[in-house]
């Protein structure tokens, strides 16, 4: 069972991961997007472990979606409202309980992520952050590490994709034959969701 803690070293794990990974993913942004993805990623989740250390929420959901409020108030261009909106209505849908299943968890992520789709308007093999959270969240169902592979799939994916939303869709031909920076660092959270779990 998935508590309140479990959710916080999560997000602590994803904040290692997104540092880790920052250099790289402002490399895949700069290629098609605005170059700030990895840097606004990191201080996002930099202030969400801070929180958290502060103030530890006693349910698993109320953790996300503190989480995704803090995404949310840090994080500049459709980072923040787009990883805010998938935690926060995780959060919602796992609702008052203590503890959590990993098939209840997916079944609030699978939540988050219409969430995502509504507010960006994008669908999969609009090459973004959906073409790894998809088949992430469908993937849960079965374990966490399968998760994590459906995600890096699903962002590898990406690659001769035409992006078709967000900054990238502004390029039209010449976005295709780069990865998706969106969808490497929503790899980089269900990686961290499988590390947080082992």
């Amino acid at each position: 069972m998935l508590d309140a803690a479990f959710m916080c070293r999560w997000m602590s794990v994803t904040a290692a991961a997104v540092d880790r990974e920052a250099a790289r993913l402002t490399d895949l942004d700069s290629a098609i997007g605005d170059a700030d993805h990895g840097a606004n990623l990191r201080r996002g989740f930099t202030t969400v472990t801070e929180v958290l250390t502060k103030e530890t929420p006693d349910t698993p959901g109320a953790v996300l979606a503190l989480a995704g409020r803090q995404l949310i108030s840090t994080v500049g261009g459709a980072s923040g409202p787009l990883y805010g909106t998938l935690l926060r209505r995780a959060g919602k849908a796992l609702g008052d309980a203590t503890e959590v299943d990993r098939e209840r968890l997916a079944e609030a992520l699978g939540a988050g992520v219409a969430a995502v789709a509504q507010l960006g308007g994008a669908a999969a093999g609009d090459k973004t952050m959906l073409d790894a959270l998809l088949p992430a969240v469908e993937a849960l169902g079965a374990s966490f590490a399968a998760a994590a592979e459906a995600a890096d799939a699903g962002a590898l994916a990406t690659v001769p994709l035409r992006a078709r939303k967000g900054r990238a869709s502004y390029l039209g031909e010449r976005s295709v034959g780069h990865q998706d920076p969106g969808a490497t660092s929503a790899a980089l959270l269900m990686g961290a969701l499988a590390e947080a779990a082992a």
